[in-house]
């Protein structure tokens, strides 16, 4: 048991043991399988993977999840991307699919945003192949947003061909990698296989020389050997998938990562794979399968190869922190505090923990004392007005979470934003100032 991570209860660790179990047997009839295969298996495997299973994911410490995602951080964050969204709908048509939905706040937060810009879609589509996540989305959508619940769908698979807007926020970090070292003798792939030990088997990296298809990726990655990374064919490939069937439109991800001359920097060795549970990070992808999410860092430059050699433009590729300032969310925050929203606005913050490694945990009193220090902050008292406790303690809720959107120091560097798409005006409006296209 790693000493910093919460134990988990009796019925997650027999979901675990049934995974894990599930997992060998695998292993025994191939002998070894890829890592890219077992992060497939322990986030997606049907009613035991972390995705698949039951367990609550999304949220704070107080309702059980394992990390926070920007739109529960707070309804900005959802705002300012629906501004970019009525762009490349306008010229489009008004049709909207979200790849891996989460909770479901991002649906219902654009909806809801989209409708006061008056320019709602028709058709709100979310590609999840959960079950659990599905009936908890619909609830969320049915709890902020029950006008729109109608217009939403649930997919299976995508469309053969689809217009408009394809949304994926945290889904290409979620995607199974292949894990590679590179060493004076050639590439080689780490994957899993059975080691025995005093308690039984356990699972362990293994290595075996790499497929000609990682070979052919690994040729144009800056690497000196010795240096250990991952290299993520199926995210290449969805890309390249999904570039094949918009015929107009857009494809808006939002994730961590870096261009690739920084994602394989020499002090990057030893890979960006780190595991998620309750708020804690570790780096054991084989502890207690199934129960922690696992994730590593995107390359953009291969996301925007993969567009443009389907055919689309690399419409815009920035950090979080310029893109959501070019869609306005400083004037949103302003409006928010003049009208003194609830204290319910952002909950999340209390106690919460942002999906990535390098965040510190957004404890209540760290969000209201960056948002004291904040370059966005407003301050709560007009002319003529009467702010309360509570009016006050919500705008600093909310100062705190945009403060987190767009700090360097948290997700404003962090996470980046790109945009490929067919048809569309540029520059597209979250990256009017600041692109870094040229950076890929």
């Amino acid at each position: 048991m790693k000493s910093h991570l919460p134990a988990p209860s009796a019925d997650a660790c027999t979901a675990s043991a049934a995974l894990a179990a599930l997992i060998a047997d695998e292993i025994k009839t191939h002998g070894w399988i890829s890592f890219a295969r077992y992060m497939e298996l322990a986030l997606y495997a049907p009613g035991l993977g972390y995705y698949a299973g039951g367990a609550h994911k999304f949220g704070d410490h107080a309702s059980g999840g394992d990390f926070l995602t920007a739109p529960e951080l707070t309804p900005l964050f959802g705002q300012a991307l629906a501004r970019q969204v009525a762009q490349v709908l306008a010229a489009s048509r008004p049709y909207i699919i979200e790849a891996g939905a989460g909770s479901g706040r991002l649906a219902a937060d654009l909806l809801l945003a989209l409708d006061a810009l008056g320019c709602a879609p028709e058709s709100y589509a979310i590609l999840e192949l959960s079950g659990e996540l599905r009936a908890r989305q619909a609830a969320t959508i049915a709890r902020h947003a029950p006008q729109f619940l109608e217009r939403v769908e649930w997919l299976n698979a995508l469309p053969e061909k689809f217009s408009g807007c394809l949304i994926g926020n945290e889904v290409l970090d979620a995607m199974p990698t292949h894990a590679v070292r590179w060493d004076e003798a050639g590439l080689f792939e780490r994957g899993v296989a059975l080691a025995e030990n005093a308690t039984g088997e356990q699972l362990t990296f293994a290595e075996r020389p790499a497929s000609q298809a990682l070979i052919d990726a690994a040729k144009i990655l800056p690497v000196a050997a010795p240096y250990r990374g991952e290299i993520s064919l199926v995210a290449r490939a969805w890309v390249a998938e999904l570039a094949g069937r918009i015929e107009c439109g857009a494809m808006i991800f939002l994730d961590y990562g870096l261009p690739r001359r920084e994602l394989y920097h020499p002090q990057r060795d030893g890979g960006t794979v780190r595991c998620h549970y309750r708020h804690r990070v570790h780096d054991d992808p084989f502890w207690y399968p199934g129960l922690s999410d696992i994730t590593s860092h995107v390359d953009f430059t291969a996301v925007a190869e993969a567009g443009f050699d389907a055919g689309l433009s690399v419409l815009g590729y920035t950090n979080q922190a310029q893109f959501l300032i070019n869609c306005g969310i400083g004037e949103l925050l302003q409006e928010h505090t003049a009208q003194k929203v609830g204290a319910d606005e952002a909950p999340a913050l209390q106690g919460g923990r942002a999906r990535n490694a390098l965040m510190k945990p957004l404890r209540s009193r760290a969000v209201e004392r960056s948002a004291l220090s904040s370059p966005l902050r407003i301050l709560a008292v007009a002319d003529g007005d009467t702010v309360t406790e509570a009016d006050l303690r919500a705008n600093l809720r909310a100062n705190g979470a945009v403060s987190v959107l767009l700090s360097p120091n948290e997700m404003g560097e962090l996470f980046k934003i790109i945009a490929l798409g067919r048809g569309m005006p540029q520059p597209l409006l979250g990256f009017t100032r600041g692109d870094r296209v040229h950076a890929l």
